[in-house]
C-alpha cells in the first residue's frame, strides 16, 4: 500500500473526498496545525541568519529583487 501526503485548500479537499469515494478509495484525514517539517527547517534557518546578523534592509531587498529581472 502507497501513502500520499497533500496540502489542499478546502475547496481542493472537497473534490479529492468526492474522488475518494467515487472510487471507493480508504483515505485518512488528519488535521494538523503544524507546519511541514521543510517550512520547520527554513524558519530555523532564517533565525540562524538574523542570529549571526545576516540581514539586508528592505530598501536593499528591493534593490536586489529589481536588479535580478
Amino acid at each position: 500500500m502507497k501513502s500520499y501526503i497533500a496540502y489542499p485548500t478546502e475547496q481542493q479537499a472537497r473534490i479529492m473526498i468526492a474522488f475518494f469515494k467515487a472510487l471507493d478509495i480508504s483515505y485518512e484525514q488528519v488535521v494538523s496545525d503544524a507546519l511541514p517539517p521543510g517550512v520547520l527547517e527554513n524558519i530555523q534557518r532564517g533565525q540562524e541568519d538574523i542570529a549571526a546578523g545576516r540581514t539586508v534592509s528592505l530598501e536593499e531587498f528591493k534593490k536586489r529583487l529589481s536588479s535580478a529581472k
